[in-house]
């Protein structure tokens, strides 16, 4: 989800939530003022979907949980909508937002791409609970991690490559995160791929 340039009237969290509740489009709320969110391509939708699939399905009876977009996560007295999170420790008192991921994944896109990696970057990785923050290419092939327990450093993957999201054991492909998703890299690479696998081919 990419946020759109227009900067609107500041205001107070106390409104900025409130206000929220009621409104058809989703803001982001920086440094007091909010943002509104523009819509997605099918390319970063399919991707949302597709990491928030394996996350669901690797957590169920786990105490951790994936969140979607709609789950806003609070860094100070900012509110940010992440594509996807994962709270193993949610607190049902603020039901509309979180303090505690351990995985937090943005996907990027051009509207976005300056915040999300720079002031997104150094907010979420001051946040206590966090473990993972994971930047995802749509226009390439090109998953980023970032770890805390490696000091933060960046780590890329690519197709054919494996990614271990240490925070809650899952280990997944990169193609799986760029299952039918279109642009240029994930259609060579399956093209190369599929007639190895076929013989007959």
């Amino acid at each position: 989800m990419s946020t759109a340039e227009d900067r609107t009237m500041s205001m107070s969290v106390k409104q900025y939530l409130a206000s929220e509740l009621e409104r058809d489009t989703k803001h982001e709320f920086i440094d007091g003022c909010i943002y509104a969110m523009a819509g997605a391509s099918i390319n970063h939708e399919r991707i949302s979907g597709n990491i928030f699939g394996e996350l669901r399905n690797h957590l169920k009876g786990s105490p951790c949980e994936p969140l979607a977009s709609d789950m806003k996560v609070k860094v100070i007295d900012n509110f940010y909508y992440p594509d996807v999170l994962v709270d193993c420790n949610f607190d049902s008192t603020t039901p509309y937002y979180t303090e505690t991921p351990v995985i937090i994944v943005e996907v990027l896109s051009r509207s976005t791409r300056r915040l999300d990696e720079t002031k997104k970057l150094v907010e979420y990785l001051n946040i206590p609970t966090l473990q993972e923050y994971v930047l995802i290419e749509q226009d390439v092939a090109d998953v980023t991690v970032y770890r805390k327990s490696d000091d933060w450093r960046c780590v890329h993957y690519f197709l054919g490559d494996l990614i271990t999201f240490e925070s809650i054991n899952l280990t997944l492909a990169v193609e799986e995160i760029y299952y039918r998703v279109e642009n240029q890299d994930v259609i060579e690479y399956f093209a190369v791929k599929e007639p190895e696998n076929n013989p007959q081919s």
